[in-house]
């Protein structure tokens, strides 16, 4: 059974989440460090180092430690993890004591990704590290019945990853992991307005404006934002309304290649899990499942009744957290 002293982390390329057995979700905090460039020390992580974002001086410098789903730069990653689970620890009450931890992974990440992240969280301070695939967190956290060999599938939409796995009896069944998330449709953002009006708009931004009027392929009614940004040809700021056709649009493609993902899934799937699949559906889960009209338009696409998990954005930490209970079922990799 988890103890008050076994903590799951959900370690996102956008937010790093720690979940307890005791206290539920304690920390979340954005996947971001300040370090200065000069002395190499860290002078904000979480969400004060995000107000930072686009607004520090030259040698202040705001890092995002974790790219599409693994490290991409240790130390940093290490620095990090340890200011967080010092936070964690302080609600917890467990400041002397080493927990133990279940951190997810992606799917499809290599030996070397795994041996980093296990390092990392050594190095911040854990006792016990286990590993557990990020779309059977999802599950777990969802409330599905992973442990029942019944077709669970999970559609999760990170920052920096999308992960689409079939899971029954425990397991994996079939499963497909694509580098785009909500951070690469930020991006095609930034890239629209720069392209159509030569207007440089930041990250926090772009993230506003597909909060406030992205959508998935689907019909709405015709929404508009007014954005301010820098005019690169006079060097001056500038006011541009947006409307959510044009975002839609400028979304597009890395939305089809999500499709692409969860249709090459659904074809991968034995023919005895199918029937399971028409009657269960579809359960979406992360950040990225929040875009307006994402359940509407996969429906409409894959032909399986598609539904929102309860809590999108923790699911993938409360299933890392509860995963010790199955954890014996579910071998990702115990170290």
């Amino acid at each position: 059974m988890l103890s008050n002293f076994d903590i799951g982390i959900d370690l996102g390329t956008a937010n790093i989440l720690v979940y307890s057995k005791s206290k539920g979700i304690v920390l979340n905090e954005p996947s971001v460090v300040v370090i200065d460039t000069e002395t190499k020390n860290v002078v904000a992580v979480g969400h004060e180092a995000k107000e930072m974002i686009g607004k520090t001086p030259e040698k202040i410098m705001a890092i995002r430690p974790l790219k599409d789903g693994v490290i991409a730069d240790f130390d940093i990653t290490t620095e990090m993890l340890k200011h967080m689970m010092r936070k964690a620890s302080k609600k917890l009450g467990f400041a002397l004591r080493k927990p133990n931890v279940v951190v997810c992974i992606p799917s499809g990440s290599t030996s070397v990704e795994r041996r980093a992240i296990q390092d990392a969280v050594r190095n911040a301070g854990a006792k016990k590290i286990s590993l557990i695939e990020e779309p059977v967190a999802a599950a777990i956290g969802a409330g599905l019945p992973v442990d029942e060999p019944v077709a669970n599938v999970v559609v999760d939409i990170g920052g920096g990853n999308t992960e689409v796995a079939i899971i029954s009896f425990g397991g994996v069944v079939a499963c497909h992991s694509i580098k785009i998330g909500g951070d690469r449709l930020d991006e095609d953002i930034i890239q629209h307005v720069r392209k159509e009006y030569n207007v440089l708009i930041g990250e926090r931004t772009a993230e506003n404006i597909k909060m406030e009027i992205g959508y998935g392929l689907t019909d709405h009614e015709e929404k508009f934002m007014d954005v301010r940004g820098r005019d690169l040809v006079t060097g001056l700021p500038k006011t541009i309304t947006l409307s959510s056709y044009e975002i839609r649009n400028a979304i597009r493609e890395s939305l089809l290649h999500i499709l692409e993902a969860i249709r090459a899934t659904l074809e991968d799937c034995p023919a005895e899990l199918s029937g399971d699949i028409v009657d269960r559906g579809v359960i979406l889960t992360g950040g990225g499942s929040l875009l307006n009209g994402m359940e509407a338009w996969l429906s409409e696409e894959i032909f399986v009744p598609v539904q929102l998990a309860t809590d999108p954005l923790e699911s993938v930490a409360v299933g890392t957290g509860q995963a010790l209970q199955y954890i014996n079922k579910i071998q990702a990799g115990v170290k």
